[in-house]
């Protein structure tokens, strides 16, 4: 493999989200438009009439079109000579002339894309037209709009709930609308509410909305018409003029526009667009091919008999149906009748026409599938909007499939989780009803998480989802970071994985053929090293080095083998599934899902620390300034977590508080909570007082935090004052402490006679008090008392020194010159220990940052310099006068510790700066103004030295009040200057004249000392005054964080310094040189900053911690459910609410007191009907009554006991169409004097009349494709047995076929009930075959009689025999279906498999009931 393909693997496996998002260059619009147009026109026809033939209407041929429409070759064809029209002969395809961008006119200007295409033309094509030519991102639903196409009323309140409803489910799943797209009836309606939600939304993405239209009966079409596309069309929705054709709906964003090649004719559509929503329905959902298929729902207004045909063709395929009850016509007569009995949809005998017998029959259809049928009623008990009924619809639609159990859960799960309606998830799919594994809903999980889900992340964890199992596998984390969307974090960590990889080639050579193939991948090894880096190189790789097995990492073996044997038996091999979730979702900056994964963190507050300061880093790296601001935001807000976290724990146990800022985080790279604090620059989090305490304590050293500063310098002097209690150490504390709470055990032990003490659970061993070696060591080792002495001789050091340079600075150097020099070398020592000290395991280039970066460390090394020339140099002495202000500039760094005087010099710094860029604007003026005067009074000044004075020096000195005075006549003076600049001590005199005085009027250089004294005395001072006045203002309120902040430095500093003072610290660096260089010792490790704890202390110390953060989540949302902001959202919530309910109640109160007089009416008509049959029957003598009435209460009896599945109107594998069979029609006792069956033509049409099915009528007459008139027996067989000895489970045999995923009973067509099916011998072969036909006669009957089957008729039917054999574990027969279903004996009908009997059984309704009585027969329940 090449180079070239080596890096567009790596491009491709790493940043394909980025690539799609990212910066790249796009094509130009032309060359786009002219590859869809060539796309079009390759793949898409019209159809146009090749024969005109006059319809008797003057000029226009029965196709609809004028004569002019037509080609030359059509009005005088040469083919068709002699020849009547007709639409499957005379009309043909040819290229698409009309496609491109359609523009509507008026407000707005709304474009859309538009194509005219053929009805022939594959939905295929039509798909790949509308995903990839027009680049719609595939649906997660359908929603498929039908109803009336003429224009008809909608009330007020249902309108605005129809309008609401359909645009919130296609908002929130992501849907496509497909309607009629014209500008008439349900289709003007749904343009409506895509116009207001367009008019009312913010949000630019935009519904889609497509309009599959009948070309021939669009209105100004021609305007759409151009052989190469329009770019736009312009058109006119001319409503007014459009006579018995329609116009396009401007609010609709695509259109298909049908083609047969007529004219005027409606309905063309109708069969593709079927077509296409059939094929759309069968894609799968979401990019990840999860098994599940975009699911598509019908919504029906209003409608007449051809929207009643496409509510029945669509259930027939499955589509569930959502009837709006009060939007007219046939919605209404459904929504009246669906809750009624089957038997009471009837017709009356005087309406024998067909059509309203066929009508009958398929309402009753559609009510008998109450499973795909849902009615929308604004009135009644239903509240709910018509984006929960539509997604209830196909939640209930899903339930009621044949495959029931946890897949149908998982399937409604799926499309909740595609819609992003957690509400749904909520109330239909987790119920008590369904019982879910935490490893049943993994898939859901990482779906949720990669589509950026929070709410159903919630919502899954809430039902059981275990993080530890979700994550287990070290695969799952890595597919998440390969999901992440385009964000800094994977633009450098593909930079990453591209500059290891092209390193690894150039260390290493070609690479093995494996690999290539592989490519790149991203590994948890790749995204450790680019969180360390975030998080800074003082830290642990989060995650171990991946074991691979290519030859890069076997020559890298040895260096990865000593990073694993490091983190082979620590804790932090045991990842934290919640740390692992939180980190993903904070490098992508994704707050609620971070927010998420935070609350199930275990180490919570270094995670928030930790989260803070990658969102820093990355805000300073990135070059998008938003996204810059938003990490910032998040990043705070990620601190105040820290400190909510740490002020509940700090308020519950300060030691344990503060143990847990030392605590060393195995999740985060072996650091502290109060490292990652600092390096994340939490000003607000160190200030808190529990962390300031802890530096204090440590400030403090082994003495307590209670003695006086002056208590603690007088020991310094006379230190065995110590001895005597005068100063106090923290271990004195404990003791008293320890004692006080004996005395009070006592107390309690004599009050109560409690006896814990004497049965060993008092406390162990009492504290022995300190000794005297160790209290002198404890207050000499103290951070403050090395501060202290180091100041005491800091003094004598610039005493030293000043008195150096002017008494005793000699040729050769004296007592106290040397004395200096071993003083300055001391501390030179000093710089030096602390520039290579590194105790947290930064590095020498991030520790050389660090110490550049402090200020006091810049005054250090510049008066180090500033001595060394100072002693090389001839002006020496100068220079370390100069330096000695440097060491006095220094002294100001004794006041960073106090809480007065500290936050005082940041506001000096501060304003140092400020001073810096006020003096670059003053320089202008002086310079300005001090050019100006020295070239108008003095001529031609050419020494350097008096030029610089008057141009700079002099301006300057007049700010101050010194005026020169040569620039007024009356001050001026001969002897002060020089005529001839003869005289190097004296200034150049001015111009003179004759009279030796100036010879420019003083009245100008008056008026410009004027102005420049107006601007830089009173502008540019006051300027400056309002500056430190603002700076002030400013910094005063953070000078106190500040000055927190920068304190932890100094602590450190002291505590990690040696006891010795300069110049005797030089015998301690002796000292750690020997120990370290010599004698190769381990540095001392010190607890104060940065504590390991042992396992179990460790884990006690994580568990508290989660309880104080449940204390602070619990606490938060109780502040912020309490706010005035929620309050409003509650009450606007609360008011809207009532608001609807009002209005709803007032336009419902009418129609649910029509609906109970119609009730009323209905029971009122039952009772005449049984009072008058009761009066017949007594007239008859109690002889039941032989009328029409009598018959329909037989009929009634009879209830639902009908079959079904015989009077399907479509009979299977044919092209034939069963008469329609009300319900009430079924019984041959009944009349039927219209009732016409369709003839299936048989071989044996003799005697047929006289066989009729027991069942009743079907609808079609003969043998149709049953094998004989008559009764057409067949079997199947219930083979169970028990799974083990004690009876536990009931199990039967399955035939499995696998190209379907179904499973069936084993059985088939029979010539007699005592013979096996013929067709079982492929499948159980012919030794089980005939071992299974002798135990027949041994099965116990378990159903035998009439079966409703789809190849019914009137004269052929099935009758079917079911027999249980239930078979002995040990017996032979066993044996041999065992090694059946063993060795997989596979055949074209499937192959064997033991399935458990439960009434989740992946069969047939009719196979289910079966198997329900077979189970029933061993007393098992089902």
């Amino acid at each position: 493999m090449s180079e070239a393909d080596l890096e567009s693997r790596l491009v491709h496996s790493l940043a394909v989200n980025t690539a799609i998002h990212s910066k790249h260059l796009s094509l130009s619009l032309s060359f786009q438009r002219l590859a869809l147009a060539s796309w079009i026109k390759e793949n898409i026809c019209k159809k146009e009439c090749c024969f005109f033939e006059k319809d008797g209407r003057g000029d226009v041929c029965k196709c609809g079109y004028a004569k002019t429409d037509h080609t030359d070759e059509a009005i005088k064809p040469e083919d068709f000579t002699g020849e009547s029209w007709n639409i499957h002969r005379h009309v043909r395809e040819a290229p698409t002339d009309a496609f491109g961008d359609i523009s509507f006119g008026g407000l707005g200007q709304k474009t859309g894309k538009y194509a005219r295409v053929s009805t022939d033309t594959s939905p295929e094509i039509l798909y790949q037209l509308l995903t990839e030519q027009w680049k719609l991102s595939p649906p997660n639903l359908l929603i498929s709009v039908t109803g009336g196409a003429k224009n008809f009323y909608l009330k007020a309140h249902l309108k605005n709930m129809f309008h609401r409803g359909l645009i919130k489910v296609a908002q929130t799943t992501g849907a496509w609308i497909i309607t009629g797209g014209t500008h008439t009836g349900v289709m003007k309606h749904v343009g409506q509410a895509v116009r207001d939600y367009a008019m009312s939304s913010s949000m630019q993405s935009k519904i889609v909305t497509i309009g599959v239209a009948t070309w021939g009966i669009i209105h100004n079409r021609k305007a759409l018409v151009h052989p190469e596309g329009c770019f736009p069309a312009h058109y006119l929705m001319d409503t007014g003029n459009q006579g018995q054709l329609t116009t396009l709906d401007s609010n609709h964003t695509h259109f298909l526009l049908v083609d047969d090649g007529t004219h005027g004719h409606y309905g063309v559509e109708i069969k593709l667009r079927s077509c296409l929503e059939m094929w759309i329905s069968r894609k799968c959902l979401g990019n990840k091919g999860t098994g599940g298929t975009i699911p598509v729902v019908c919504v029906v207004l209003d409608g007449g008999p051809g929207t009643l045909n496409t509510i029945y063709n669509a259930m027939l395929h499955g589509t569930p149906c959502v009837i709006l009850e009060g939007s007219g016509r046939i919605a209404d007569v459904i929504a009246h009748v669906s809750g009624l009995p089957l038997i009471q949809v009837t017709i009356y005998e005087q309406f024998s026409d067909g059509k309203i017998i066929e009508w009958t029959k398929k309402i009753q259809d559609i009510i008998r599938m109450q499973h795909l049928l849902t009615v929308f009623r604004v009135s009644g008990d239903y509240h709910g909007d018509l984006d929960v009924a539509i997604l209830q619809a196909l939640l209930k639609a899903s339930r009621s499939s044949e495959f029931l159990g946890v897949e149908c859960w998982k399937r409604q799960l799926e499309l909740a989780i595609n819609w992003n309606r957690v509400d749904i998830a909520e109330t239909e799919i987790f119920t008590e009803e369904s019982q879910w594994k935490s490893s049943d809903l993994h898939w859901a999980m990482f779906s949720a998480l990669a589509g950026n889900k929070p709410q159903f992340v919630s919502l899954l964890l809430e039902n059981g989802v275990s993080l530890r199992d979700f994550l287990q596998e070290e695969e799952t984390l890595c597919e998440l970071y390969k999901q992440l969307p385009s964000c800094f974090f994977l633009r450098k960590l593909a930079k990453r994985i591209h500059s290891a990889r092209c390193s690894g080639r150039q260390a290493f050579g070609i690479r093995t053929r494996a690999s290539r193939e592989q490519g790149e991948k991203i590994s948890l090894t790749y995204v450790s090293d680019e969180v360390r880096h975030l998080l800074g190189k003082f830290t642990q790789p989060l995650y171990p080095p991946s074991t691979t097995t290519d030859h890069r990492s076997k020559i890298f073996s040895k260096y990865m083998n000593s990073q694993a044997q490091l983190r082979e038996d620590s804790p932090e091999t045991q990842r934290d599934p919640g740390t692992d979730l939180f980190l993903w979702a904070v490098i992508q900056n994704n707050k609620e899902l971070a927010e998420i994964a935070w609350e199930q963190c275990r180490d919570c507050m270094s995670a928030a620390l930790a989260a803070s300061k990658i969102l820093k880093k990355m805000a300073r790296e990135g070059s998008d300034a938003d996204d810059a601001e938003e990490m910032r935001e998040l990043a705070n807000h990620y601190e105040k977590h820290a400190i909510g976290v740490f002020t509940e724990c700090h308020n519950s146990d300060e030691s344990r508080a503060k143990k847990l800022l030392v605590r060393m985080s195995h999740l985060w790279g072996r650091t502290t909570c109060l490292r990652l604090a600092l390096e994340a620059d939490d000003k607000n989090f160190i200030a808190q007082s529990g962390v300031q305490a802890l530096l204090t304590q440590i400030w403090c050293g082994k003495l307590s935090v209670e003695n006086p500063v002056w208590k603690v310098l007088i020991c310094m002097v006379f230190f065995p004052l110590m001895y005597t209690g005068f100063l106090c150490f923290r271990h004195d504390e404990i003791i008293q402490r320890e004692t006080a709470k004996d005395e009070e055990m006592k107390r309690v032990e004599t009050l109560t006679g409690s006896t814990l003490r004497r049965n060993g659970y008092g406390p162990l061993k009492p504290m022995k008090p300190l000794g005297c070696w160790s209290r002198l060591m404890y207050l000499y080792t103290s951070p403050q008392v090395k501060f202290y002495w180091n100041i005491v001789f800091y003094f004598a050091f610039l005493f030293l020194f000043a008195v150096v340079l002017m008494i005793d600075f000699q040729s050769t150097p004296s007592a106290g010159e040397l004395l200096l020099y071993i003083w300055l070398l001391s501390v030179v020592c000093e710089e030096v220990r602390q520039l290579f000290h590194d105790p947290d395991g930064f590095g020498f280039r991030k520790k050389a940052k660090m110490y550049i970066s402090e200020f006091w460390n810049i005054l250090d090394v510049l008066s180090i310099i500033l001595f060394l020339i100072g002693l090389l140099f001839y002006l020496g002495k100068i220079i370390l006068c100069i330096d000695f202000v440097v060491f006095c500039l220094r002294l100001m760094a004794i006041f960073t510790i106090s809480r007065t005087l500290g936050p005082k010099i940041i506001i000096v710094r501060k304003m140092m700066m400020d001073m810096f860029f006020f003096m670059f604007l003053l320089s202008i003026w002086v310079v300005a103004y001090g050019v100006a005067k020295q070239g108008i009074l003095i001529h031609n000044e050419n020494r350097l030295d008096w030029i610089i004075r008057g141009v700079v020096y002099e301006p300057y000195l007049i700010i101050f009040g010194q005026f020169p005075k040569n620039i007024d006549n009356t001050e001026f003076d001969m002897n002060s200057c020089s005529v001839n600049a003869t005289d190097p001590l004296k200034p150049k005199c001015p111009v003179l004249n004759e009279n030796q005085s100036p010879v420019f009027p003083e009245w100008l250089t008056i008026i410009m000392l004027c102005v420049y004294l107006l601007f830089a005395n009173i502008l540019l001072l006051n300027l400056l005054i309002a500056i430190f006045n603002f700076t002030f203002e400013e910094v005063q309120d953070n000078t106190d964080k500040i000055w927190k902040f920068q304190r932890y430095e100094l602590i450190k500093e002291y505590h990690s310094r040696p006891a010795a003072p300069p110049p005797f610290i030089i015998l301690s660096h002796i000292y750690l040189f020997i120990r370290s260089m010599v004698l190769r010792r381990p540095a001392k490790i010190y607890k104060e900053f940065k504590n390991e704890l042992n396992p179990t202390e460790d884990e006690e110390l994580l568990t508290w911690e989660s309880l104080m953060k449940d204390r602070y989540l619990v606490s938060a949302r109780q502040e912020q459910s309490q706010s005035t902001e929620r309050r409003i959202l509650d009450t606007a919530q609360k008011v809207t609410i009532i608001t609807d309910l009002l209005e709803r109640n007032g336009e419902t109160s009418a129609a649910a007191m029509l609906k109970r007089l119609a009730q009323l009416e209905e029971q009122v008509s039952q009772s005449t009907k049984a009072l008058q049959w009761i009066m017949d029957s007594l007239k008859s003598q109690g002889l039941p009554s032989k009328d029409t009435q009598s018959q329909s209460q037989n009929t009634s009896e009879k209830g639902s006991g009908f079959h079904v599945k015989s009077r399907q109107f479509s009979y299977p594998n044919s092209k034939l169409t069963r008469f329609p069979v009300p319900e009430e029609k079924v019984p041959w006792e009944v009349s039927f004097s219209s009732y016409k069956p369709t003839n299936y033509t048989s071989d044996d049409s003799e005697g047929s009349c006289h066989l009729r099915n027991p069942g009743g009528r079907t609808g079609i007459s003969g043998r149709g494709a049953l094998s004989r008139l008559g009764p057409n027996l067949s079997v199947e067989l219930v083979i169970t047995r028990w799974r083990d000895s004690e009876k536990s489970v009931l199990e039967y045999l399955a035939v499995c076929d696998e190209s379907r995923g179904t499973l069936s009973l084993p059985g088939g067509p029979v010539e007699s009930a005592d013979k096996l099916p013929p067709t079982l011998k492929k499948t159980m072969g012919k030794k089980l075959y005939e071992t299974i036909e002798a135990k027949l006669s041994e099965g116990t009957k378990v159903f035998e009689g009439y079966v409703d089957d789809y190849r019914n008729t009137d004269n052929a039917w099935v009758e079917m025999t079911v027999l249980n054999i239930h078979l002995n574990r040990k017996s032979q027969v066993m044996v041999d279906i065992n090694n059946t279903v063993t060795s997989s004996v596979l055949s074209s009908n499937g192959a064997l498999q033991w399935q458990e009997v439960s009434s989740k059984a992946r069969l047939s309704s009719n196979q289910r009931e079966s198997l329900r009585l077979a189970a029933a027969l061993h007393n098992r329940k089902f």
